[in-house]
């Protein structure tokens, strides 16, 4: 490791400390999506006491914001992701209070050099746990002029390339007719046959999906009495797939399925988004091998190869736009369960601790790579390139 980065290295000891407080105190006081003030407050004056210029709300969203940081000569511009939403009734389960201080340390390592080139953001993102807030930054343009971007996942093990599930959240509303169960049952059309035909012809189109895609929903409304033909009836889905091409195949299979059992009864069908659409993860190869490198030079060995992840991320919406790493980390001994009370407390312990330092240490010096070594960001933008299809 040459001397410069031993610089970084040291110095994201010296930020950890700060780094971790903010953590802790996100991680005991959790806050939902889209409420996630005093996440935000805790980390913006965190980055304002460094030097950073910071911009709240942004994208419209106000629980959103991008902090800057210009560097001393011309470069490529880098940002961090910071997540800070919580689950309810769990809170930090998924370790949002550790993936915003990470990138909030990494970014105040970085611009501790006076050698710094470019600019470093640290973009806060909220509501990555329900309606995905980078969706809807990529969509306002957030990300315009940025070269890359990183952040890292607690989890159950060293993983520094993953792909997710493109995601759909679609809602159904079927209308009908009411009239009585039984004195005028002739008169009514019936929304929840139609529901209920559409969920069973569901069922079918599951048994010729591809064996890496997925539909789940339930049904939300059915009616208001059992003695009223239901004039309404609401479901929502869940369609994942591999890929967004493949995905959009299949949401259009069941927008078919809704339309015709809707037809069978004479009713009336629409259909929403009742949640912004996700794309798959696309790990930048080149940015993971460059954080597998410092893993390594950081004394990490127990690195797995690379893996799918059964879940959605809204960074995958960005890995579509710029090059990006998602990477997971492996919190304690990688046996707590996500989404649950224990992997919360585990964030808040010394095993938290310790893996909050080892986020920024790797952050910082890949965005270090990818700031100081042109030719690294250049691979980085051809493999996009090259593997990015149209949506």
């Amino acid at each position: 490791m040459d001397a410069l980065k031993m610089f970084f290295r040291d110095q994201a000891r010296i930020v950890w400390k700060e780094a971790w407080e903010a953590a802790r105190l996100i991680g005991e006081n959790p806050e939902l999506g889209y409420q996630e003030y005093f996440a935000v407050e805790t980390l913006t004056q965190l980055l304002k006491s460094h030097g950073f210029e910071v911009e709240q709300p942004a994208a419209g969203l106000e629980t959103a914001f991008i902090a800057r940081f210009s560097g001393y000569k011309p470069g490529p511009r880098l940002a961090f992701l910071a997540e800070y939403d919580a689950l309810p009734g769990i809170g930090h389960g998924c370790g949002h209070n550790l993936i915003g201080a990470a990138s909030v340390g990494a970014a105040i390592t970085l611009s501790k050099s006076l050698e710094l080139p470019g600019e470093i953001w640290v973009v806060g993102s909220p509501a990555e746990e329900t309606s995905g807030g980078k969706v809807i930054l990529v969509n306002k343009g957030a990300f315009q002029g940025v070269d890359a971007a990183l952040m890292f996942h607690p989890g159950s093990q060293n993983v520094t390339s993953i792909s997710s599930l493109a995601l759909d959240a679609l809602e159904f509303v079927f209308i009908g007719r009411p009239a009585h169960a039984v004195a005028a049952a002739y008169y009514g059309v019936n929304a929840l046959d139609a529901l209920i035909d559409f969920y069973n012809k569901i069922n079918q189109l599951k048994d010729n999906l591809p064996h890496d895609a997925y539909i789940n929903g339930i049904i939300t409304e059915g009616g208001t009495s059992p003695n009223v033909i239901p004039e309404r009836a609401v479901a929502r889905f869940y369609l994942r797939a591999r890929q967004r091409k493949v995905l959009n195949t299949i949401r259009k299979q069941v927008i078919r399925c809704a339309q015709d059992a809707a037809a069978q009864v004479s009713a009336k069908v629409t259909w929403s988004m009742f949640e912004n659409s996700y794309d798959e993860m696309q790990t930048n190869r080149t940015l993971a091998g460059i954080f597998e490198d410092n893993l390594r030079e950081l004394g990490v060995r127990n690195i797995s190869p690379p893996q799918y992840a059964m879940g959605s991320v809204d960074m995958g919406n960005v890995s579509r736009l710029i090059p990006a790493i998602h990477p997971y980390l492996t919190l304690g001994g990688g046996m707590n369960i996500p989404h649950t009370r224990d992997f919360a407390q585990t964030c808040l312990s010394a095993s938290g601790e310790r893996l909050l330092l080892l986020a920024i240490q790797a952050l910082a010096l890949t965005g270090w790579d990818i700031l100081s070594v042109p030719k690294l960001l250049s691979r980085a933008k051809r493999e996009l390139k090259s593997r990015v299809p149209a949506k």
